[in-house]
């Protein structure tokens, strides 16, 4: 299972330089409700409300969504194991609760930051 970070959804909403391989919109996605947020904030943000809608709401169902649960948000109150940001945090709380659920979880981000928290974490990265 890939637990997709806002940035590869955004690289692919935004025609970015990076964009992620068309295969993995073949793999099982899954990622917080809060990469829902993430991304429409960023449309919003850049008046693209009306030009990228359709692709949005069609990238987003392809994505299982796990909630901003109880124990999803006491596990990032905790400390990690490298300083993480907010929202870090709450992505890796996410997917760490996915794991202790036995799900094999593999990121996808162009965030380095993440990627570094999440590596410290052990979790495998998927190549972008």
């Amino acid at each position: 299972m890939i637990y997709l970070d806002t940035s590869v959804a955004l690289a692919h909403l935004l025609a970015e330089d990076r964009s992620p391989p068309e295969k993995l919109w073949q793999e099982t996605l899954i990622s917080s409700r809060l990469l829902e947020y993430e991304v429409w904030t960023r449309i919003h943000a850049r008046n693209l409300t009306r030009s990228h809608s359709d692709e949005v709401r069609s990238l987003l169902s392809r994505i299982a969504f796990i909630e901003l649960s109880s124990p999803v948000l006491t596990r990032a109150l905790e400390p990690f194991a490298k300083p993480v940001r907010t929202l870090d945090a709450l992505h890796l709380a996410s997917m760490d609760f996915l794991q202790r659920q036995g799900q094999a979880i593999t990121l996808a981000s162009y965030d380095s930051r993440l990627n570094a928290a999440a590596r410290a974490l052990r979790f495998p990265m998927y190549k972008l």
